[in-house]
């Protein structure tokens, strides 16, 4: 028999996986080339071919014992350091190796701060709409999840709302930029002030508040967007990174925490993540994936490939009527349902054997998340089935 706490994820499952375990079924029905999936955010871009070349060249030109052994549990020495020293090249940061904690794909990360700074009964506030396993992280530690409401029009974090939840029993701020499911980038000003609110806050309650920020598209920016590194605005701020998205490795599950010296009792913090990671069973990063990013650490995916399908499918998507901002990060579109209930306008959608994630997931209902990380094929093979979509629902052409 499975444990209480686990039989409500058991039953509800994630609606993401739900949706792209049907994307498999009706492609057994119809053809994989007649069903149009845009529920998981699997990069259909390949990795750079530097990167499959390194990890050659890790395998056939270093130790194997030590490519395939234990390290330190916060991981190779040069791995940290290269990228401690890739980031201040590119964010004129100050970090060392010792700043950095190499762990399994930004969940793992995730995880292992969390695990590190929250206590039960304390509480993380995020900015909605946000990645629907947040909620299961933060509750994996027995604490609890509050959601700052959403700007639907903007989709940007509103500051002054957040000041008016943080108490004293809040322990972090939680944010992920670019974000899922929007797109949207957070800009410098809008950091800017939730460092303000953050401040502020610290000094009345008279202890830390960690700005965690969630970043595995932050390389994802499009038309000359930047997105800011957190460190440099805000103390005590931990970035967890993943290289997922920008290497095109989601199943590699390699990625690194940076706990900058300026936060509050650093060398103990970054301890703690260090064991956390252990203790959650990671144990260490993936060590052949730590061996190739020595090699590779500034190596980058096709943003253009993703540019390519970002236009398209934005552009011909508001053209048949549907409302959507444009997003300037990550690989998604977040469209509004031409219906109430977003549930039934993809039930509606799948009639067309179009495949998206109900808004809903992502604590935003009403809404629908589109992954466009396929191949342009399919962006474009889908567009008369939108059109077919956007005809039943009558929508403004």
């Amino acid at each position: 028999m499975i444990s209480k706490k686990m039989r409500p994820l058991v039953e509800n499952n994630s609606a993401i996986r739900v949706m792209f375990e049907e994307g498999k079924r009706l492609a057994g029905l119809y053809g994989a080339e007649n069903v149009f999936d845009f529920s998981l955010g699997n990069p259909n871009v390949p990795a750079p071919a530097a990167v499959n070349r390194a990890i050659a060249d890790v395998l056939r030109e270093e130790d194997s014992v030590a490519v395939h052994g234990y390290m330190s549990n916060a991981g190779f020495s040069d791995t940290r350091t290269a990228v401690a020293d890739s980031l201040n090249r590119r964010f004129g940061t100050n970090l060392k190796e010792g700043n950095i904690v190499m762990i399994s794909g930004a969940a793992g990360g995730l995880n292992a701060v969390l695990k590190a700074i929250l206590d039960p009964g304390d509480e993380v506030v995020t900015f909605a709409p946000y990645f629907l396993e947040y909620r299961n992280y933060v509750a994996n530690y027995e604490a609890r999840l509050l959601e700052v409401p959403p700007d639907t029009e903007t989709f940007q974090p509103d500051a002054d709302a957040l000041g008016t939840m943080i108490t004293e029993k809040t322990r972090a701020v939680l944010i992920n930029n670019p974000n899922n499911p929007t797109g949207v980038i957070y800009p410098e000003e809008a950091i800017i002030r939730i460092a303000e609110v953050l401040r502020e806050k610290e000094q009345a309650y008279g202890h830390a508040i960690y700005l965690i920020s969630d970043e595995p598209y932050r390389e994802l920016a499009y038309e000359g967007a930047q997105v800011p590194f957190v460190t440099r605005y805000y103390a005590d701020a931990i970035v967890v990174y993943s290289f997922s998205k920008s290497l095109s490795l989601p199943g590699e599950r390699i990625g690194y925490v940076a706990v900058p010296d300026e936060a509050e009792d650093a060398e103990s913090l970054t301890q703690a993540i260090v064991i956390a990671n252990r203790v959650l069973g990671h144990v260490n990063a993936p060590s052949l994936m730590q061996r190739m990013l020595v090699r590779c650490i500034d190596e980058e995916t096709d943003l253009e490939a993703y540019d390519q399908n970002r236009k398209l499918l934005y552009e011909s998507l508001t053209e048949y009527g549907f409302q959507c901002i444009r997003p300037e990060g990550a690989f998604y579109l977040f469209v509004k349902s031409p219906e109430a209930d977003e549930h039934q306008f993809c039930q509606a959608a799948k009639r067309h054997r179009i495949l998206f994630v109900p808004g809903s997931s992502f604590s935003c209902p009403g809404f629908v998340r589109i992954a466009y990380c396929v191949s342009y094929d399919t962006i474009r093979n889908s567009l008369p089935a939108f059109k077919e979509l956007a005809e039943e629902y009558r929508l403004k052409m």
